[in-house]
Parts: structure tokens; sequence; C-alpha cells
């Protein structure tokens, strides 16, 4: 389903930055990669079809991931982004020590937990850390993991997973009272702990974020991943000349998903703020 967009190129340039998620949440973060990193052209893949990942197994989510990563790989994409913490947390490693050094050793796989565990442990070392996210993400411990291995003396670090704040995200429904008051109730655990850093760990939270701050207060400092990743990507390219000079770098991008009904158009056009062509595909193997 195609609609005019000033971003949308029919022919992409090779060597595009890739950037996968489960649905839509992931297009914070491409948002934050658009800003701070304009000059690239970008490929965007949400597998809406078969969302929310949060839920499910290890091994489910990593099948998926790769089937996501491969097709980008396939569309010329020389370094992927896991825009998708859950994804991240799950597949990510799998893919960088199992999979792509026998597949595709010449390509780049990214993810979103490392660069915010890096922000983390750069400016917030000494504070009490929330993190809310899906299920898959605060089980998986994998933002406990990666925050340990860069702060000696690690700080109190609290999970809460928020499993009904995906749907009401994309519903349009976080403003209303019945929402609020889950919000509310997700966030007190974090709140009677008196942490001073959240961290929203799952995309979707980023378009709540002003709603979030509010319910906790102006002392909490709200950290977004897809931040941290953008500025972090920014900083990899500059270190990694090689892989930089490889990148095309024509302001494209491409917007592919598994699912385009007119519920998913809407929705990535409200994520978006301006009309998004979105071209359907199908990845599974």
């Amino acid at each position: 389903m195609r609609e005019h967009n000033p971003y949308f190129a029919t022919a992409m340039p090779k060597n595009s930055i890739g950037v996968f998620d489960s649905g839509l949440g992931g297009l914070s973060v491409l948002k934050q990669l658009v800003k701070i990193v304009p000059e690239y052209d970008y490929v965007y893949l949400g597998d809406s079809a078969r969302a929310p990942y949060g839920d499910r197994s290890s091994e489910r989510i990593y099948e998926f991931t790769k089937q996501g990563v491969e097709f980008l790989f396939e569309r010329g994409c020389a370094l992927v982004i896991l825009a998708c913490n859950s994804a991240s947390a799950e597949a990510l490693r799998r893919l960088q020590h199992e999979w792509l050094p026998v597949t595709y050793p010449d390509r780049k796989v990214l993810g979103i937990l490392i660069p915010a565990a890096e922000s983390i442990a750069k400016t917030y070392a000494q504070k009490n850390i929330g993190i809310i996210g899906t299920r898959a993400t605060t089980q998986s411990g994998a933002y406990l993991r990666e925050i340990e291995k860069r702060i000696p003396h690690l700080p109190r670090i609290y999970q809460q997973p928020c499993p009904l704040l995906v749907p009401l995200i994309e519903e349009g429904w976080q403003k209303t009272v019945p929402a609020k008051m889950i919000i509310k109730k997700y966030l007190r655990p974090l709140k009677a702990k008196q942490i001073s850093l959240l961290v929203l760990g799952c995309t979707h939270y980023a378009f709540i974020k002003d709603i979030i701050a509010r319910v906790m207060g102006k002392n909490v400092v709200i950290l977004d991943p897809g931040v941290c990743t953008a500025r972090a990507l920014k900083t990899y390219l500059e270190n990694h000349p090689e892989i930089d000079a490889r990148l095309s770098k024509e302001h494209a991008l491409q917007v592919f998903s598994t699912d385009t009904s007119e519920r998913i158009c809407n929705l990535a056009n409200r994520f978006w703020k301006t009309p998004l062509a979105i071209e359907y595909v199908s990845i599974e193997s």
C-alpha cells in the first residue's frame, strides 16, 4: 500500500542500514536514527503479522528474528539493527556468534540493549534503576547482564514487566482513564523503590514517554534506548570508517511489514506522524 511520501524510495541503494522490529514499535528507534544520523539509507521491516514477540519462547523469537534479518540482508543491507528489545535480548548473541560467521561473515547485526547499558554505565552508574518491558525482555535478564558487565558495583535494579502497555498504545487508548490506571499500577512498585532512572525496555513505550514521565515525577530520568542506539550507531560508524565507507548515503527510506492491513497502516502513520508508505512482504520460510 503506497502513498506519497517524500522519504520513500522505490529503488533502494545497496548497502543500506536495516532496522528490524517485531512490529511497529521500532519506528520510534527509526525516528531517532533518521534524526541523529540522517545521511544514511534505511530499510525498515516490522513483523507485525507475528507480533508481539514478548510472550513467545526464546527459540521462536530467535527463528523469527533470523528470518527478518535475512530478509534485510537479501535487500542489500550491510548492517542491521534489532530495534526490538525482545529480539535483542533473546536472539542477538546467537545471531552474532552462531549464524553470522557461517552465513554472512561480511555483515553486522547490532542490538538496542548494549547502547542503553553503556549509557547507564557512563552517566547513571550510581542511580537506582528501574526497567519496564515485555515479559521476554525482563525474564531474559539481558539488561541486568549488560549493565553488570559495565558497572563493577551493580546498582540496585528493579524490573517490571508491563504486558498490557503495547496493546493499549496500539489501540490509541494510552490517554484514557483505564489506561492511566494501568500505567500507574505498573509503575507503582518502581516508585516505591525510589528509583532515579527508568529504562524504557520496549520500543513502544517511547510513544508514551511523556505520560510515564508525569507518573514517575520530575526527579526520575527516563532513558529511551532508541536515542542511545542512534547515538551509538553514529559513534560506531565514526570508529569503523571501513564500514561507513560501504554504506549508501542518499537519504532514502523503505518500509516493509508482514501485515499491511488498514489497522497496521493507520498505526504506522500515527507513530510516524506523517503518511508512511508500507510494502507487504512475507518472510516465513
